[in-house]
């Protein structure tokens, strides 16, 4: 699903149920046809008619068996990091005649862990679910929480859940990377993207070529670019920029460009595709080589104040395994 067509909760969050970002699996009354951590992947659901698996037909998500009693089946998630729920997507993509009825789902804030003393609230109601659709949820909240529970009634399978949410930014002693997804940092435009861009403000290094940003060859005057913005408004001291298995194919060379833009209103994404390329650079045009990670920080990123959003140039084309930028938030700094 395009970002477009996302609701309105789920655009300028990231999915706190993640696993790629780091959330897991806890718990689940029951596994049998399908595990747990396979709701939380990352890629959209797939069907492979006529596969099965020594429990039966292969499902592309979380799915109990037929329950013959009375209950239903719950399971836990820890979340890829504790954040503001905004909203949820329960997907029951492919699973037509073995989805729920309904689900409900409910939140703790419990760092170490839930445990039989946690308090849990309910932010989702009973509700019903269909067959091979998306479902989405609207669940505004200023409370912080770590992990869910989804209930669901009384059995079946659920492909993808999806929590989106705002990463909670908690105090640092030193500078943060304020371009990381799990502090709330976002990608917003490119120019090219034909090889992949979600996993460039990942966590990690990348664990192959199809790990980060990568664009296609360019044929023609130019360069590519990419807009990120920052988890808050911050001054930036230092920036990473890792070209981890690009060998053949990385940049010749970075730049980054900034720029404050508290306040504005409209199509972001329209209005920085249009404005980024006049920012400020804050670092000027560096060699970059091959699989490696390139480390810029003292005189050679210039102050440009406070900012919001940055704008990472790469030379010509190429590909980058992730992003990060290092920096102070600024007083009020939440963009």
């Amino acid at each position: 699903m395009s970002t477009a067509a996302l609701p309105a909760f789920a655009r300028g969050t990231i999915n706190l149920a993640s696993a790629g970002l780091g959330a897991r699996a806890l718990f689940a009354t029951d596994e049998f046809f399908g595990p747990l951590s396979r709701m939380l992947s990352d890629e959209p659901a797939v069907y492979h008619a006529g596969v099965y698996d020594a429990h039966g037909k292969w499902m592309d998500g979380w799915e109990t068996r037929r329950r013959r009693g009375p209950g239903h089946d719950h399971a836990v998630v820890a979340l890829a990091t504790s954040g503001r729920i905004r909203g949820f997507d329960v997907d029951t993509a492919f699973f037509t005649g073995n989805y729920p009825t309904a689900c409900a789902i409910e939140a703790c804030h419990a760092p170490g862990g839930p445990d039989e003393t946690t308090q849990w609230v309910e932010l989702l109601a009973p509700s019903p679910l269909g067959p091979s659709a998306q479902h989405f949820f609207d669940c505004a909240t200023d409370s912080m929480f770590s992990h869910v529970r989804l209930r669901i009634y009384p059995d079946g399978g659920v492909a993808r859940l999806r929590v989106y949410g705002i990463p909670a930014l908690g105090p640092a002693e030193g500078p943060i990377d304020l371009a990381s997804a799990l502090s709330g940092g976002q990608v917003i435009a490119f120019s090219n993207g034909h090889y992949g861009h979600q996993r460039l403000l990942a966590p990690g290094r990348g664990i192959n070529m199809g790990d980060g940003w990568e664009t296609s060859r360019r044929r023609q005057p130019g360069h590519e670019w990419i807009v990120v913005k920052l988890a808050a408004r911050a001054t930036v001291e230092s920036i990473v920029v890792d070209t981890a298995h690009f060998k053949g194919n990385y940049p010749d060379a970075c730049s980054l460009q900034a720029a404050d833009l508290t306040g504005t209103t409209g199509d972001l994404p329209t209005l920085v595709t249009a404005a980024s390329m006049f920012w400020q650079e804050i670092l000027p045009e560096q060699k970059l080589a091959a699989d490696r990670i390139h480390t810029f920080d003292g005189h050679l990123v210039k102050q440009a104040g406070a900012v919001t959003h940055v704008r990472l140039n790469i030379h010509p084309d190429g590909g980058i395994s992730r992003l990060r930028v290092f920096g102070h938030p600024a007083e009020g700094g939440k963009t």
